[in-house]
């Protein structure tokens, strides 16, 4: 057994020990419940799994602020434009306004010599619009198309080997010899559109990007992705800072909005400064073409408990590129808006849909934590199993018997979430941050349980968000839900019944009364300013030229 081996399997014991211990030591400081402080009569406790979590955040914040200044330094970087770059563009039932503000948003990109593919989700005459807009926005003199009857991996009706084989032929000519294509091809999912462009390409471009049909480029976006990928050959892919293009169409999209910035500017900017991201976003990334061939067959034939995988492509793809060892990175350099559902019942499908595949990857990507920094480990650590904690705390409180524990619990969530929402409004230097502060409520009451349903029906991928041109409903990510607000008023119930049947003591009226009346004032003075700030600016914003200007 040579060195190289050995040191390889003591980075597994190693990382797999720091993994355990971690957890085991929050799980037992959860357990145990020490407690550095306490009031009289238990009404304000700090105890040590709540110190952990405020460490994480300030940590989480001050490497995100470092990679933050790294950003800003890689300006100084000058680099040469001239490696090989294709864009890869995924469409199923778009909208045809969106879809037209996406290829124009293409057309205005300024990376040097970029090839552009549509591949289109569906080869029916209710999918033809898409092509003409194609043809239309990108010029039906430079635009090549393709209606294909199969795809790589299902033959259309009346194909035969010889008809197939030729189409197959013709698919790659096409991609090859034409720097902006349009291909329509039988239905098959995401992964198999992208499988498309992917595998006409071949070897043939230095770098490829992967974008949806419902998104708006910053035309800068391919140049400073590259720029990353350049600066560094140990960085397989890079993600960009993707932003809501629809977000003053409900309050549902607003604040997709201000978490989103979230996630992108602090989880992930953090995540990169040690070069492990865990999801380069499908709406603006970017990949070295050479490692997306070491594992193209293996991505595309993805299987989970013995099912084919249909969705957390992008997810999947980021992990592939960290199993080889190489880094994944993000800069908000590189910029794009997309669309999010504007109704609850579309977001909660779609976060239910993610989280499936979030905890899917996480098995994953465990496999491969050993390649990485430590913070790799440490992180999915801590969000994998925050949630578990989380829902243990509030049955834990709703059941104690005591009211003001139910109104302490609610007056944490929503202080630690005014605490973390501040923060970003000072580092975004903007006070529409401030509002991240309500995504608490909706984490609380409905992704908390949509996170809890999606590891229940983890095997299960007939049902998530649909195309947007026709919208789908569908009631199934209800029952969490009800589920979840069936357990926790009953736990209310229990409480109101135990308090009544003891003496209530003046000092908890007081207690209870001031606490209402704080939680009360939040409410009121955040809607108050959510009505007449963010409705104003809505109404404003929502002229036709906003949609084309990226809102920093």
């Amino acid at each position: 057994m040579d060195c190289q081996k050995v040191l390889t399997y003591l980075r597994i014991f190693g990382t797999a020990m720091f993994g355990v211990s971690l957890l085991v030591g929050i799980s037992t400081a959860y357990i145990m419940g020490y407690q550095f402080f306490t009031t009289a009569r238990n009404h304000l406790s700090f105890g040590l799994y709540g110190a952990i979590l405020v460490v994480h955040l300030i940590i989480q914040s001050l490497f995100a602020l470092l990679e933050h200044r790294n950003m800003r330094r890689s300006l100084e970087t000058p680099i040469k434009l001239n490696k090989s770059l294709a864009l890869c563009i995924a469409a199923y039932q778009e909208d045809p306004n969106y879809l037209r503000k996406c290829l124009v948003s293409v057309k205005r990109l300024t990376y040097p010599g970029i090839k552009v593919i549509m591949v289109i989700d569906g080869n029916s005459n209710d999918d033809l619009y898409m092509l003409d807009i194609f043809k239309e926005v990108m010029g039906w003199d430079k635009a090549a198309s393709y209606v294909w009857k199969s795809n790589y991996h299902s033959r259309g009706p009346d194909e035969t080997d010889e008809s197939y084989a030729e189409s197959v032929k013709q698919v790659s000519r096409l991609v090859l010899n034409n720097k902006c294509l349009c291909i329509m091809q039988k239905w098959g999912g995401k992964r198999e559109v992208m499988y498309t462009a992917f595998k006409a390409l071949g070897r043939t471009v230095d770098y490829v990007q992967v974008c949806d049909s419902d998104t708006m480029l910053d035309p800068a976006s391919s140049v400073e992705m590259v720029k990353v990928l350049e600066e560094d050959p140990m960085v397989g892919g890079v993600g960009g800072d993707v932003q809501i293009l629809n977000k003053y169409e409900s309050w549902i999209s607003f604040l997709s909005s201000v978490r989103y910035w979230m996630a992108f500017n602090i989880e992930r900017a953090c995540q990169s400064y040690f070069g492990c991201v865990q999801c380069i976003s499908g709406p603006l990334g970017m990949y070295r073409n050479s490692l997306l061939h070491e594992f193209l067959e293996d991505w595309y034939n993805q299987t989970f408990m013995g099912s084919h995988c249909s969705f957390g492509d992008d997810r999947h793809l980021t992990n592939r590129v960290l199993s080889l060892g190489y880094a994944t990175k993000y800069t908000a350099r590189s910029k794009c808006l997309t669309e999010t559902p504007i109704t609850y019942l579309r977001w909660l499908n779609q976060q239910t849909r993610w989280s499936k595949s979030y905890f899917r990857e996480w098995l994953y990507n465990s496999m491969w934590f050993h390649k990485h920094h430590l913070w790799m480990t440490y992180e999915a650590v801590i969000t994998g199993f925050f949630p578990f904690f989380l829902i243990a705390t509030a049955i834990q409180l709703f059941y104690q018997g005591r009211l003001w524990n139910i109104l302490l619990f609610l007056l944490i969530v929503q202080a630690v979430a005014l605490i973390k929402s501040s923060f970003a409004s000072c580092l975004r230097g903007n006070i529409v941050m401030v509002f991240m502060s309500f995504y608490s409520v909706l984490y609380m009451s409905s992704l908390l349980p949509a996170k809890m349903f999606a590891i229940a029906t983890i095997n299960k991928s007939g049902w998530g968000t649909s195309g947007r041109k026709t919208i789908v409903v569908n009631f199934i990510g209800l029952i969490p839900i009800s589920v979840w607000f069936t357990i926790l008023f009953i736990g209310i119930i229990y409480t109101v019944i135990l308090q009544t049947k003891k003496p209530f003591p003046d000092t908890e009226k007081i207690v209870l009364v001031v606490g209402a009346v704080v939680y009360a004032s939040y409410w009121v003075i955040l809607l108050t300013l959510y009505a007449v700030l963010i409705n104003k600016c809505g109404k404003r914003k929502k002229e036709t030229h906003y949609d084309m200007v990226l809102d920093v």
